[in-house]
């Protein structure tokens, strides 16, 4: 699985930080970070959650 982030959508709200801490970081300039890319099964449930929780649908999960 990898994390994708479309940049023209993302706004830097948080949402997906808030949802999965150890997945994303928002920077102080406002542009999101991912931690890691490609999580693993552990952190699948995290990440679908952050995906779910973004408001501007900028993320989504690509299976590998």
């Amino acid at each position: 699985m990898r994390i994708v982030v479309d940049r023209d959508k993302c706004t830097g709200l948080g949402m997906c930080e808030a949802e999965a801490p150890d997945l994303f970081e928002v920077q102080d300039d406002g542009t999101l970070k991912v931690l890691n890319d490609s999580p693993g099964a552990a952190d699948r449930e995290a990440a679908e959650s952050a995906v779910m929780a973004c408001p501007t649908e900028a993320l989504s999960l690509v299976e590998d």
